[in-house]
């Protein structure tokens, strides 16, 4: 059991022994090129010999397991208790003879790094930057031996404890090593990251420099120059005025030091040195198979090399089945549910999509690259897209003049092309004939999936969504969804043209008939009326709120509780396979979860009074009927108005024919998606107890078709289903972008406006009006305390926030388009909204007066 182990005897296989930093340095002495200072690594078996045999750490380090990540003063007083008791604690004597005899190996006499090298550090998923500590210029034995202590107590600073709860590492289960290294004393140093920090470009080296020690970069203390490189050439390069440095201290450590005026704004590197930094990186990159941030410094003219490490922060790649170039759009950013998904949602959805799907970082995009391979078809996505996101269509017209994919023009057609179908008829037997035939399919599906199991099942369901797309997606319903888009966008254009109208349809679409969504939200007020005659059960839903869990159970037992109880579960019979995040078919539905719902109810008791749903309708009706009386008789003032007037009666009518009927194939399908859901789950069940599965829900980090050769073969690797949920934790860390390249690179798109108010955020505009009010920034349904009048201000929103927007007065997004479920929502509820603002949730704080332009598209903060 060695306390000591050189360089050269390490790699990263010992990853539990030297920790992540130790690790990567090992490996780095490998590779051709890379100049490593020399050093060893004191192992974590020295740290747990040395703290062995004493209980009270063990007794601290379970209390600062039940800690929540947001308790700092709890974390500060009792990491500061542990890390004390750590640096406290004596070298014992064997530990201590084999460090100051490495010591003694590399130079008694000279300076020293000694850096933290925890085991949880450098991983390809989580990097813990910063979190532990390092010394410089360190000299003499004694002082070795009293920084690696020092090293083991940083394992427990505030900033390192919080960083493990946050991403749920065990304290217990990480160790610390501590990396003695060689001092070097540079005239330059920085960091090397082979991906472009911004955009995530995997084809860019970028290079920040400074003179001095690179303590001085990464605590923030300078500026740096940048220099940026593509295939062997600089491409950018920022020099800084560049006032402070970071030297090595007489006496031991280091010291801050003006740089003298004439050097300020001098290079820090040649363009010789910039092209070997890079080509260097690449080097070091193919070693270890992934982009990596680099720590260098020139001495004299020799580079060395003083850490490599994962670059945790990139938005992984989808793979392609060969090497050209691929343009990858976000499907979550249409979908409103941009958080990282599981293996079996994310392949369901693929089995249910008939796009090019892809899938990377726990998101799912569509391989956009063979549209965008004609000139034509290239415009037509980015206008078509740019219509439900403005963004994704900026970034796609980038894409597109930077001539990334390469484009053939057409060939002019021998003959003429077929007619396009005649326009569907404004019939709403048309909808109601859809609607039958799907819950027809549904009933079938429920009745026939009861007496499937095992292989049987999973070969049913597979071919259940044939039968899902085959009456979801048939031609006819796509005309219906496609005939009230049209429509929508024909009163825009026309009555702005006639009469000066913006967004007039936004107006027109309340209260359509038929949206089975918005119906969801007022059919819970409806729940409201029934529960708010019983104080005895809004004081019980009150306490359920606080703690959570199973309630419906318990309502019998208070006076209106039986009332209250089947008013809850008739809305669950119809609505409860909605919840957060929906498309995710792994994701907790509200009949699973009904808790979820309480908040909401709570608010809709206090805020409205009885009958609020009906009236909300029918003010919603009225205003629209009125509405289009106001346009048809202006209309018809105009010349040629009889004309005008009944070709806008014609789309007024068509516009609340069908709109309404836009949220129903979804519904049907998320209705499907649950019936799936609970048959698999049950077979889980059976698969737990045969003692193939630890738990039901493992099933949930296995794709589709992994779950069948689990059932049939019944076997599964739990290897497997760790390493998923690993990477799914890892995922949600990430922000998936709008629009991905096949080079990484990650675009965010641009409103290219000047009309907007100084200090305005710009979105889109998807439902008219104005309005002034509270912004409650909500991350969580079931955390929203909102009150009327309240404007919601939300990362996105799916059908299942639907309950929220009775009781607000406008709606603020960072996601979404103008048929996306928001804003077909808030046009029905007569709700101003902007959505697609870039960092709203960042920039709007939670209680801020803000103005809400959803005629003109952006949003404005009032006080501050």
């Amino acid at each position: 059991m060695p306390y000591v182990l050189g360089f050269g005897e390490i790699d990263r296989t010992q990853l539990a022994i030297v920790g992540g930093k130790g690790a990567n340095l090992g490996e780095l002495s490998r590779v051709d090129g890379a100049d490593v200072p020399d050093g060893f690594c004191v192992t974590t078996d020295a740290f747990a010999r040395t703290v062995a045999g004493a209980p009270s750490i063990e007794d601290r380090l379970d209390e600062l397991s039940r800690l929540e990540a947001d308790d700092r003063e709890a974390i500060r007083v009792l990491s500061a208790q542990i890390r004390d008791a750590i640096e406290a604690f004596v070298v014992p004597d064997d530990v201590a003879a084999e460090i100051i005899d490495a010591h003694a190996r590399l130079g008694a006499d000279g300076a020293y790094a000694v850096r933290s090298s925890a085991t949880a550090e450098d991983l390809p998923t989580a990097s813990f930057a910063g979190q532990q500590d390092t010394y410089l210029n360190i000299v003499g034995s004694v002082a070795i031996l009293e920084h690696v202590s020092r090293c083991w107590g940083s394992l427990f600073t505030e900033r390192a404890v919080t960083y493990r709860l946050r991403n749920r590492f065990d304290h217990k289960a990480i160790q610390m090593a501590v990396v003695v290294q060689r001092m070097v004393f540079p005239r330059a140093s920085g960091i090397l990251v082979t991906a472009d920090p911004l955009t995530f470009d995997r084809t860019v080296v970028s290079i920040d420099a400074g003179f001095g020690l690179g303590e001085a970069l990464v605590s923030g203390l300078v500026n740096a120059d940048v220099y940026q490189v593509r295939d062997g050439e600089i491409i950018s390069r920022t020099i800084a005025t560049k006032k402070l440095a970071i030297e090595p201290a007489p006496t031991g450590g280091t010291q801050v030091q003006e740089i003298t005026q004439e050097r300020r704004n001098e290079p820090v590197l040649t363009d010789a040195e910039v092209l070997r930094l890079a080509q260097l990186g690449r080097r070091i990159e193919a070693h270890f198979g992934s982009p990596q941030d680099i720590e260098w410094c020139l001495d004299g003219d020799a580079i060395r090399i003083v850490q490599s490490r994962p670059i945790t922060t990139l938005f992984p790649i989808p793979v392609a089945a060969d090497e050209a170039n691929h343009v990858y759009v976000s499907v979550g950013h249409q979908q409103m549910m941009t958080d990282a998904m599981k293996p079996l949602g994310i392949s369901l959805w693929q089995l249910t999509s008939r796009a090019p799907m892809r899938d990377a970082g726990g998101r799912l995009f569509v391989d956009v690259t063979k549209m965008l391979s004609s000139p034509k078809t290239a415009t037509g996505v980015a206008e078509a897209l740019g219509k439900s996101d403005p963004l994704i269509g900026d970034a796609l017209r980038t894409v597109i003049d930077r001539g990334f994919v390469h484009q053939v023009p057409e060939q002019v057609p021998a003959a003429t092309p077929p007619a396009a179908p005649a326009p569907i008829e404004t019939d709403p037997d048309i909808v109601t004939e859809l609607i039958a035939a799907s819950e027809a399919s549904f009933a079938t599906l429920t009745r026939d999936i009861q007496t499937e199991s095992g292989p049987s099942l999973l070969d049913f369901i597979r071919t259940d969504i044939q039968e899902l797309q085959r009456v979801l997606f048939t031609s006819k319903s796509l005309q219906v969804i496609n005939a009230a888009m049209d429509a929508s966008f024909w009163l825009n254009d026309r009555l702005r043209e006639w009469l000066g109208e913006k967004n007039a349809a936004d107006a027109l679409t309340q209260s359509v008939p038929g949206n089975v969504t918005s119906e969801m939200g007022l059919a819970l007020l409806d729940v409201a009326d029934v529960l708010r005659p019983h104080p005895e059960v809004v004081a019980y839903l009150q306490q359920v709120e606080q703690t959570g869990g199973d309630f419906l159970d318990k309502l019998p037992g208070y006076p209106g509780g039986n009332e209250a109880r089947a008013a809850i579960e008739d809305f669950l019979d119809k609505y409860g396979m909605r919840c957060a995040g929906e498309i995710d078919i792994t994701r907790p539905r509200w009949s699973e979860s009904p808790a979820t719902l309480v908040p909401t109810i709570l608010g809709n008791i206090k805020n409205f009074g009885p009958g609020a749903g009906r009236r909300r309708f029918a003010d919603g009706l009225r205003d629209a009927e009125q509405t289009k009386e106001q346009l048809l008789q202006r209309l018809r003032a105009l010349p040629d108005g009889e004309q005008k007037a009944d070709e806008t009666a014609r789309m007024i009518d068509r516009v609340r024919t069908f709109s309404g009927y836009r949220e129903y194939p979804k519904y049907r399908m998320v209705s499907r998606y649950f019936v799936y859901k609970q048959a698999l789950l049950q077979e889980a069940g059976r698969l737990v107890a045969a003692g193939v599965l630890r738990e039901p829900e493992d099933i949930f980090y296995l794709r589709f078709d992994e779950l069948s050769e689990v059932v049939r073969t019944r076997s599964a690797s739990v290897e497997l289903i760790d390493e998923r949920k690993d990477a799914f934790h890892a995922y949600q860390a990430l922000t998936p972008p709008r629009v991905l390249t096949s080079d990484g690179e990650a675009l965010t798109g641009a409103y290219r406006r000047e009309d907007l108010p100084k200090g305005a955020l710009p979105g889109m505009a998807v439902s008219a009006g104005t309005i002034e009010g509270r912004a409650r920034v909500v991350s969580d349904i079931a955390q929203a305390d909102l009150e009327a009048g309240d404007i919601l201000v939300t990362a996105y929103t799916d059908p299942s926030w639907t309950p929220l927007f009775v009781a607000i007065a406008g709606l603020v997004t960072e996601v979404g388009g103008l048929m996306t479920h928001g804003a077909v929502i808030a046009r029905e509820y007569g709700l101003p909204a902007v959505v697609g603002v870039e960092h709203a949730t960042e920039l709007i704080r939670d209680g801020q007066r803000i103005r809400v332009n959803g005629t003109d598209g952006y949003v404005e903060i009032l006080s501050q």
